[in-house]
């Protein structure tokens, strides 16, 4: 199974048992105490907020970076000074600072504990709003709480606003609504329901409403540590942020449903884009899988039947953007295979042996529905054509690779209006976008802008501490938001600009 890690300050320790990392230094009203039942009704949700500077650091923080932006002009010996994280050690005194230039927004937001799964919830602001400064959006997200205080452990509803674009010092503002929106301080919201069990991976699913005046209902599914797995409705804590004065109710901290089939934790956890009332597909380290189904009642059922064929853990399930009956699942193996949820023999029906390594992620294009892309924890990310999958008869190849990261790969995503561009993120603390459409010719230098062994594909890296998870914002063009050791919200300037190649 992959070894995904989560730090915090110098600690670096298996997710899987071991230590947990230290708090973070976060100002919080509220200390949650000790409790027995995680439901009981005295816990009520909380409500925090935390404030950061202008790119969301305190200004002092910003300050001392900028005075240090030299670090990157290091010359390491490749030959033009290019500092390549993962590649080259930095010298004593010295440490990266981003160049802001090259975004167009860039925040970074702590949280108590650090959040190693989180997901984007599709809000009702509108579609395409790239250009509307300061931005809001809402993720929910699982803490991992160190070892001995997992009874501090949260699902965490937020609320990310305030989030202004990158002021450049040629642009002057021609009038006061510009003054404002550049002075704007990215806020953090939070209402959270308490959990006693680290939160391996968290995923949304969205119910759409009968009634087009009413917003959709915002279910949640949470798995732990515990090998317990939570759905909630978060929908009520989502609508508390925008209406001051609403409280949480102790019942709405509950959970609508507790999957226990799983008699040992897992990663692998995704819902169907295919079936509105939820479908939901759970994977754990003993190489099962289940399915949970709502019913018309509202109620939630978990076939007993496992699906099986892993002889390892499994690390990733995606189900096809496509077919409502078909679904992939990634595993420690180093296979993916495919399945169809109305096989009585519950057996794949395709295995692909696609590395020597653990796949630890996986992400099947929405657009291109025969792309699937996969990450391993030898730090190789490759993108595949399904239509050569033939019953797991032939030994295929990727129809592209990438051995560019030096460390595990922890998450991989297609972009959601563009299937030539894809989001990586590994644990040589980077997060790379990457431009397929590129290609080099034959007699192309393999050096891109005088560094060796640089892809012409690699679009964009940005530096994030740690990082684990990353998603494209579907409703604000180019923008991401990646976790790790905190979160970090971006929009390149080449995404915003569509300079990729093309």
């Amino acid at each position: 199974m992959s070894k995904r890690t989560a730090e915090a300050g110098d600690g670096i320790t298996p997710l899987k048992g071991g230590d947990r990392p230290e708090p973070m230094d976060v100002d919080n009203d509220k200390e949650m105490g000790d409790f027995e039942d995680e439901f009981e009704d005295e816990f009520e949700s909380e409500d925090e907020i935390f404030e950061a500077g202008v790119d969301g650091r305190p200004d002092a923080e910003r300050e001392a970076d900028e005075r240090a932006a030299g670090a990157m002009d290091v010359d390491n010996g490749n030959g033009n000074g290019t500092f390549i994280v993962g590649r080259n050690k930095l010298e004593a005194g010295q440490h990266l600072a981003p160049d802001t230039g090259t975004y167009e927004m860039l925040h970074n937001l702590s949280t108590p504990w650090p959040c190693l799964s989180f997901d984007i919830i599709r809000d009702g602001l509108g579609d395409k709003r790239e250009k509307a400064y300061p931005a809001t959006m809402y993720t929910v997200a699982g803490t991992q709480a160190e070892s001995k205080r997992e009874k501090e452990n949260q699902l965490m509803i937020m609320k990310f606003s305030g989030l202004s674009r990158m002021q450049k010092e040629e642009e002057d503002s021609e009038s006061e609504d510009d003054d404002d929106e550049e002075e704007a301080e990215p806020i953090l919201e939070s209402k959270s329901i308490p959990l006693t069990s680290t939160t391996n991976r968290i995923r949304s699913h969205q119910i759409p409403s009968q009634d087009p005046s009413k917003p959709p209902t915002t279910i949640t599914a949470t798995m732990t540590e515990s090998s317990d797995i939570f759905i909630h409705d978060v929908t009520p804590h989502l609508a508390s942020f925008d209406n001051p004065g609403m409280l949480i109710t102790p019942q709405q901290n509950k959970p609508l449903s507790t999957i226990r089939a799983h008699k040992s934790e897992g990663y692998a956890l995704d819902w169907s884009p295919l079936v509105p009332g939820g479908k939901l597909l759970t994977g754990d380290n003993d190489g099962l899988i289940y399915a949970t189904t709502r019913t018309d009642g509202g109620g939630w059922v978990t076939d007993t039947r496992a699906f099986q064929g892993h002889t390892s853990s499994v690390e990733e399930i995606q189900w096809s953007p496509q077919e409502a009956s078909v679904f992939a699942s990634a595993s420690s193996d180093g296979t993916v295979r495919v399945w169809d949820v109305r096989s009585k023999s519950r057996k794949p029906a395709i295995t692909v042996q696609v590395s020597s390594t653990d796949v630890n992620v996986m992400s099947w294009s929405r657009l291109t529905t025969h792309l699937l892309a996969t990450g391993a924890d030898d730090g190789v990310w490759g993108v595949w054509d399904l239509r050569q999958w033939k019953g797991g008869a032939q030994k295929p190849s990727p129809i592209a690779s990438f051995n560019y990261h030096k460390e595990q790969i922890t998450s991989i995503e297609w972009h959601p209006t563009d299937d030539s561009m894809v989001a990586v993120a590994a644990g040589d603390h980077k997060v790379t976008l990457w431009d397929l459409s590129v290609e080099l010719d034959d007699e192309e230098s393999k050096d891109t802008a005088g560094v060796k062994d640089m892809p012409p594909q690699l679009l964009f890296e940005h530096i994030s501490e740690h990082a684990k998870e990353v998603h494209w914002h579907p409703q604000i063009p180019g923008t991401l938001v990646a976790t790790g050791q905190e979160f970090s919200v971006f929009r390149p300037i080449p995404v915003v600009y569509g300079i990729h190649g093309k």
